[in-house]
C-alpha cells in the first residue's frame, strides 16, 4: 500500500516514519510513503503557496495552482489512489473506516493544508474529506499521521498477528478489557485469580464483561452503536447491579 502526504512540510512526515512499527512496515515493503511538496509547483519566484482571502477576513488561504498541480500529478503517477483532504469537516475517523481503508486495495494521497485552510477550488480535485476530531490543529500533517497509524494497522502482517488489531479498543465498538502480567502481586496489587486459572472460558467472559463494564462507566455512547453479543445483555445487568449495590455501600 502507498500514502503520499501532500504537504508543505515533509520533514515532519519523513522524521515520524523512523520508528517502532511504521518503520518495520516500510523496511518489510508493506507500505510506501512519499511526500510531495506543493510549493514546488508554485510558478512564482518566491514560490508562494497562500494569499489574502476574497471578501476580507483574517489569515491567508492556500492558493489552487500549487496545490491542484500537485494533486493532479500525484494522482497522475497513481491513477487508482484515493485523494483525501484532511479538514475539519471531513468524516471523523473511526476504526471501521480505518479498516476499510487499509483492506480497500486503494492507495491513498493525504492532502494536507496550513493557515485558514484551502481556496475551495482545491475541493474540486479530492475524493473524500477526513477529520480526526472537533478541535483545531495548526496543520493537517499531525491528522493524517494519525490516519496513518490507525489504517497501518490492519494491514496484514504489520502487527504479525492480525488478530491483535482486531482486539483492540473500538475494534467491535467498545473499550478493551484490562491487561495483566507478571508479576502477580505488587506492592499489594494482585492480578485477577480468573485470569490465572486457565479457564479460557471464563477468562472470555471476565474479558467480555469487563469491556463492557469500561464503556459503560466511561463512554455509553459507544454502546449504541457497538456489535453486542446475545449474552452481552446479561453481563449488563449485573454490572448495573454491581454499580447499584457499589454507591450505596
Amino acid at each position: 500500500m502507498k500514502i503520499i502526504f501532500l504537504t508543505l512540510f515533509p520533514e515532519l512526515i519523513l522524521a515520524n516514519t523512523q520508528y517502532s512499527i511504521l518503520q518495520k512496515a516500510i523496511e518489510k515493503k508493506m507500505l510506501t510513503i512519499e511526500t510531495v511538496n506543493p510549493r514546488e509547483y508554485a510558478e512564482d519566484k518566491h514560490r508562494l503557496v497562500d494569499d489574502t482571502p476574497f471578501g476580507g477576513g483574517s489569515g491567508m488561504l492556500l492558493k489552487p495552482e500549487p496545490w491542484i498541480r500537485a494533486i493532479c500529478l500525484a494522482k497522475a503517477a497513481n491513477p487508482s489512489a484515493k485523494v483525501i483532504a484532511m479538514v475539519p469537516e471531513g468524516e471523523i475517523l473511526s476504526t471501521k473506516l480505518a479498516i476499510d481503508m487499509a483492506t480497500s486495495g486503494q492507495d491513498l494521497i493525504f492532502v494536507c493544508g496550513h493557515y485558514e485552510g484551502f481556496d475551495a477550488r482545491i475541493y474540486e480535485f479530492v475524493d473524500g474529506f477526513l477529520s480526526i476530531g472537533d478541535y483545531i490543529l495548526t496543520g493537517g500533517e499531525l491528522a493524517a499521521l494519525v490516519t496513518l497509524d490507525a489504517l497501518m494497522r490492519f494491514i496484514p502482517g504489520v502487527l504479525g498477528k492480525l488478530d491483535s488489531a482486531y482486539q483492540d479498543s473500538f475494534a467491535n465498538g467498545l473499550l478493551e478489557h484490562p491487561h495483566y502480567t507478571r508479576p502477580v502481586e505488587f506492592q499489594g496489587l494482585i492480578v485477577p485469580e480468573v485470569l490465572r486459572s486457565g479457564n479460557h472460558k471464563q477468562i472470555n467472559v471476565w474479558r467480555r464483561k469487563k469491556s463492557l463494564e469500561k464503556t459503560f462507566l466511561l463512554r455509553k455512547d459507544l454502546l449504541k452503536k457497538s456489535e453486542l453479543q446475545r449474552d452481552d445483555g446479561v453481563l449488563l445487568l449485573e454490572i448495573i447491579d454491581e454499580v447499584i449495590k457499589k454507591e450505596n455501600d
